[in-house]
């Protein structure tokens, strides 16, 4: 279902029931790694693991408006920079110019 519908962004919660989040967002980067993808919960809970996620909030430290920003964040991401601005290099494209 996931591959056949277009999705902007991923937003889930670590703890679920059937499976952990991070576990989630882990199976749906292997069929869409472009789509961004959020992770939120206990950082407790969710330990020092490596995560699939792109971003990792703390659920109960984060306020809505974060939230929103995060997504607004994201999303501008995935659609890519505005007509006529300029994307700064990243490190590795600049010791490849170099």
């Amino acid at each position: 279902m996931f591959a056949e519908t277009a999705v902007d962004l991923v937003l889930a919660d670590f703890a679920m029931p059937q499976m952990s989040g991070n576990q989630l967002v882990y199976r749906l980067k292997q069929t869409a790694q472009h789509i961004p993808m959020i992770l939120l919960g206990d950082p407790q809970k969710m330990g020092g693991d490596i995560h699939a996620a792109d971003a990792l909030l703390a659920k109960k430290n984060c306020s809505s408006q974060e939230l929103l920003e995060k997504i607004k964040l994201m999303s501008a991401r995935k659609r890519g920079p505005r007509k006529g601005s300029v994307r700064a290099p990243q490190a590795a494209e600049l010791a490849i110019a170099s």
